[in-house]
């Protein structure tokens, strides 16, 4: 699947405004993944919150690591100026930078810690990502996580296969793909799991209405351009019936956390083998 960036920032600025009292599933994520802040030793100068949306989360960031400088980065210029109108106290600390993760524009070995939650499932390039995240990172940083798996809205996706062969719903990176990435972009220590998480909608509607304001409609480059047909929704919706439960209807999302650390020696291989690099203070000159 091929993301339209352009569509993804103009969704997610639409949204701006509204899209922290809409994100449950949004909110819920990133404080857990916050959470897992408290079983690493890390103290961070210089933090990124990668796809920041609103800043709440590198909020928290700054209140957690008091004293740290923590930059904002997001796809949507709307997001970042929603941001910045929260809470101006936050301004002498944080930086916003506009921007695409796969290329991000950001100095080699400036930040110790990359936070980033429910961003990386709108890359095309996660081998570029994730290059790009652990060249911002100094020696020994760490790039925590969390991004959304294959299962994810896979009662929508269902339901749209008895209807056509389009795409409407967005496909997602499998959690070992992920950890394979993560392994040749150079990060060492990878660990990942899954949680899986339901919310319920009284309707279809509610669903398709919730996914619009969070931004989170279909970006597939490939998607059908027309305008969705009343039939076909209405089949769409008919199917989606079938997994109703206890009158509400299921959305499921598989959410992947994850952290890696860059090395604290790079080592490299070339046509004669492989070089390791190590510092100048460590050579020792014979007598």
């Amino acid at each position: 699947m091929a993301i339209n960036k352009t569509k993804v920032a103009t969704s997610f600025s639409r949204s701006a405004q509204d899209y922290a009292k809409h994100a449950v599933l949004q909110r819920t994520v990133s404080e857990r993944l916050l959470e897992r802040l408290d079983l690493v030793s890390i103290s961070p100068k210089v933090i990124v919150d990668a796809g920041s949306g609103p800043g709440c989360a590198a909020r928290q960031l700054a209140k957690r690591y008091k004293g740290a400088q923590v930059l904002q980065f997001d796809l949507s210029l709307n997001m970042l100026s929603q941001s910045r109108s929260q809470d101006p106290r936050f301004f002498s600390k944080q930086q916003y930078v506009c921007g695409d993760i796969e290329n991000l524009p950001l100095m080699t070995n400036s930040a110790e810690l990359v936070y980033s939650s429910l961003m990386l499932q709108w890359c095309n390039d996660l081998d570029a990502a994730f290059t790009q995240i652990k060249s911002t990172l100094s020696k020994q940083g760490l790039f925590l996580f969390a991004t959304l798996g294959p299962d994810t809205l896979r009662e929508l996706r269902t339901s749209w296969a008895e209807v056509d062969d389009d795409v409407h719903v967005n496909t997602f990176i499998d959690m070992h793909d992920i950890g394979d990435a993560l392994v040749r972009a150079g990060f060492v220590e990878p660990v990942m799991d899954v949680e899986h998480i339901t919310l319920t909608y009284e309707d279809c509607f509610s669903l398709m209405k919730d996914l619009k304001t969070l931004g989170a409609n279909n970006a597939d480059i490939e998607r059908h351009k027309g305008l969705t047909g009343k039939n076909s929704m209405k089949q769409m919706m008919a199917t989606y019936e079938k997994f109703r439960s206890e009158g509400r209807l299921p959305a499921s999302y598989e959410v992947v956390y994850g952290h890696a650390w860059t090395p604290l020696q790079e080592t490299t291989s070339d046509k004669l083998g492989i070089e390791a690099y190590f510092p100048v203070s460590s050579l020792k000159i014979r007598d």
